[in-house]
């Protein structure tokens, strides 16, 4: 009764408008532009295709005995995966893959689903985000910030070997070019030869050079850049800058929303963000015998929610997805044109080098722990012990 009563105020306050205006802006969509005078349908089956993660309920309980259902606390997480979701699919299938209704999908697609059904086998499963949150000192059931959900996934992608990306959490505002190049080119090492030969991981930049002697190339990135733009609301002088990220190529978007109550901006139309709203509840879904997944429910199939992006918390966390090292550096490019243009009040900085007073910057490294899905969780403490004994600092 607690979590419904919270869900209807959640559904009360809600400031969303259901239809498109009559407009000739333009609306972009993650790094896409449509126009709603030509191309409204294509705008629509744009955002369709998005993975849409929602409370669910039934699904066997977090810890074995911790909660069946997240409703009411578990929507940043949701927005989460569904940025993590935008990365794999622009990964595998491209950005300009399109869903339709009942229409055959190929198997990466259904991969990439199974990644993130509520089992507690499945790499970015409710069950693994909010075990691994209680490192960052959240207890199951709490609620999750957006830099809290960035640290959780930078952990997770760790044990992720079919998707290989390199999860990049930003600190104090700043992207470092160099510790981003360190960690796409080389690949992590065992724990065993980490700490010995860290001085290595800090040697000169080579695509042909890491720690171990050879590169096997470019690690997908998913950018991750927790902010804070404002005090007690969003101070108007980022709108435009924050506005801009959203047309960028590499964009994922943003996860975001109001105080207990996030949700995943994909685009803006004028002055109001268009989002995916995790607020709903539904039944869990598990994966037929074949491996599909009954996807009906993963996709949101009706006018997409929009807000005045002055109501925005300031709270927020930017994601982008480079899967080549020719993307980061055309989205270095932009950032240099488009966000860094403003001497004063900037979003964020974007720097070559690795500022001298930080700890040195090590890649992270998967623990020498033999997991399957089902073990991943019993693994992490070995992970924190790690973290700890290379210094990594978290936002």
């Amino acid at each position: 009764s607690v979590l419904s009563r919270y869900e209807n105020q959640i559904t009360i306050l809600s400031d969303y408008l259901e239809e498109f205006p009559e407009t000739d802006e333009p609306v972009w969509i993650l790094g896409r532009q449509h126009h709603l005078n030509t191309d409204k349908s294509k705008l629509l089956l744009d955002i369709s295709a998005r993975l849409w993660f929602t409370y669910r309920r039934k699904f066997s309980p977090i810890g074995g005995t911790g909660p069946s259902s997240d409703a009411g606390w578990g929507c940043m997480l949701r927005c989460g995966q569904m940025m993590l979701a935008q990365a794999l699919i622009c990964r595998h299938l491209g950005r300009d893959w399109q869903w339709e209704k009942h229409k055959k999908q190929p198997e990466e697609y259904h991969r990439i689903l199974r990644c993130f059904l509520d089992r507690k086998d499945c790499c970015y499963s409710i069950h693994q985000m909010a075990q691994m949150g209680v490192g960052e000192g959240k207890s199951i059931g709490e609620w999750f910030g957006p830099n809290t959900v960035a640290q959780v996934l930078k952990k997770l992608a760790l044990f992720d070997e079919w998707n290989s990306l390199a999860v990049y959490v930003s600190m104090d505002n700043t992207v470092v070019i160099e510790d981003i190049k360190k960690m796409c080119w080389c690949p992590p090492q065992s724990s065993s030869a980490a700490h010995s030969s860290a001085h290595l991981h800090r040697s000169a930049l080579g695509r042909n050079k890491n720690a171990a002697g050879f590169c096997t190339g470019w690690k997908p990135l998913l950018l991750i850049i927790p902010l804070r733009l404002g005090i007690n609301h969003i101070n108007p002088v980022y709108i435009d800058a924050f506005k801009e990220c959203f047309k960028m190529p590499q964009s994922l978007g943003a996860l975001g929303g109001k105080p207990n109550n996030a949700y995943y901006f994909i685009g803006f139309l004028g002055n109001e963000l268009i989002y995916l709203d995790p607020h709903t509840t539904q039944s869990f879904v598990d994966s037929e015998e074949n491996g599909t997944v009954d996807d009906q429910s993963f996709h949101c199939q009706q006018a997409p929610h929009r807000m005045k992006i002055m109501n925005l918390d300031p709270s927020v966390a930017l994601g982008f997805f480079c899967k080549e090292e020719c993307d980061f550096d055309n989205w270095c490019s932009l950032v240099q044109k488009e966000i860094l243009k403003q001497q004063s009040l900037r979003m964020f900085e974007l720097v070559q080098k690795h500022p001298p007073h930080w700890p040195p910057f090590i890649p992270p490294a998967k623990p020498e722990v033999t997991t399957t899905g089902a073990e991943l969780i019993e693994s992490t403490d070995k992970l924190f012990e790690l973290e700890e004994e290379f210094e990594i600092l978290s936002v």
